[in-house]
């Protein structure tokens, strides 16, 4: 279907349902529906994931599979911003190889920046098409498109780039997702001398469930690692190999995206194994749950350190103090009353019954601790059942 009529056709329909036009395929016989439906689930979804884009009416939208392993808006910036400050004394213009272009978000964004020029190569041909309309639709002029093999495509390059950056597919052939680099298509660790000599920076994306310390040590070199967080939630590791200079370990950073504000935290493995954890003899009046990235990185230590807080045990990675710490990075509880964890204790410290169930360092998940309790979901009020140096115990809390 034309692009200009697929377009016009999306915008004159803008407020309907998707679902409910593909059943009136026979109603618009000139009209692939398909497309259509591709297009406003694409509208939608832009809203929240990439919304500079949700106000572009020219632009677009993959399919959802392309969609959903897409980068957001938000975390395509700070890899942007990540390899300005990489590259904050420079100043000639960079060259960047995306080697997974995919759906282009990645290299959108790095091309936002004009001392940039990019190299998107993707060996879907559908995607390919699809980006060179969508550099035209925003006037982005400093990205090349290369449709192939991207590890042919690399091999047969004889200037190495200032950064490679890859985003290697986490499906196997079955469909399932996975998180080893040896997993991954491309396979960075088959071509990983390949990437390496090609590039003065070497930036790899990999999933929230890579070991990091496995990851690091498969890659080698590697400088810097960064846990994004967005909403609460992480979404993406990257592993920055710095080549430019020898590496004796790499710094952690911990970043959080929410409601367009940034915040990070940044330390190192070494200075981890140094630090010394304060452990609790009772919880006191507030309680902190770190955030996903923190939880991720794991300087479960080094955050007594920096916020003055004490440990609720060895392997319960929840903290307490008696005075409010705004800075901590994650959520912050006020201690209302510690209970058991039995149905009688419960119905006395939550009469109307509802209640949020979490469990750190708790035998039981929280789903059945909230049937053995009878809660229902909801309410203000968080019952967080965990182990106190030694002890199983319950706390009843509310956020702060």
């Amino acid at each position: 279907m034309d692009a200009e009529k697929l377009i016009e056709f999306v915008r004159e329909h803008a407020d309907e349902d998707p679902v409910k036009l593909l059943l009136q395929k026979k109603k618009y016989p000139d009209v692939d529906m398909t497309q259509v439906a591709q297009q406003m689930e694409g509208v939608m979804q832009a809203s929240t994931k990439w919304p500079t884009l949700a106000h572009c009416h020219c632009f677009l939208f993959p399919p959802r599979l392309n969609r959903e392993q897409s980068s957001s808006e938000a975390t395509a910036i700070y890899k942007r911003d990540t390899i300005m400050q990489l590259y904050s004394g420079s100043s000639k213009q960079l060259t960047i190889a995306d080697l997974t272009g995919g759906m282009g978000i990645d290299s959108m964004a790095f091309a936002s920046n004009k001392t940039i020029q990019v190299d998107y190569v993707e060996q879907d041909s559908a995607l390919c098409r699809l980006m060179e309309h969508n550099c035209k639709a925003l006037d982005i002029t400093n990205v090349d498109i290369h449709c192939g093999d991207s590890m042919e495509w690399l091999a047969g390059k004889k200037q190495p780039f200032n950064i490679i950056f890859i985003d290697p597919a986490r499906r196997d052939t079955q469909g399932r997702k996975v998180s080893a680099f040896e997993a991954c298509t491309p396979n960075i660790i088959a071509h990983k001398e390949l990437l390496k000599s090609s590039c003065e920076t070497l930036i790899v994306k990999a999933s929230p469930m890579i070991d990091i310390e496995l990851g690091a040590s498969q890659l080698g070199d590697v400088s810097d690692v960064h846990i994004i967080e967005v909403n609460g939630e992480c979404k993406e590791i990257l592993f920055i190999c710095d080549l430019r200079q020898e590496q004796e370990g790499y710094r952690i950073h911990c970043a959080e995206i929410a409601d367009g504000k940034e915040k990070s935290i940044s330390y190192t493995r070494s200075k981890e194994s140094q630090a010394e954890a304060i452990y609790c003899t009772k919880t006191k009046q507030y309680l902190y749950e770190p955030s996903p990235s923190v939880m991720k990185g794991g300087p479960y230590k080094s955050i007594c350190e920096w916020y003055k807080v004490e440990k609720l045990a060895r392997n319960t990675h929840l903290y307490t103090s008696d005075e409010l710490n705004m800075d901590f990075f994650g959520r912050k509880f006020m201690v209302i009353s510690e209970v058991a964890l039995n149905k009688k204790s419960i119905a006395t410290a939550i009469p109307d019954g509802k209640a949020h169930v979490v469990t750190r360092n708790y035998p039981v998940g929280a789903a059945e601790l909230q049937r053995q309790l009878g809660l229902k979901e909801g309410g203000e009020l968080f019952v967080i059942a965990t182990t106190v140096g030694t002890k199983k115990t319950g706390l009843v809390c509310k956020t702060v």
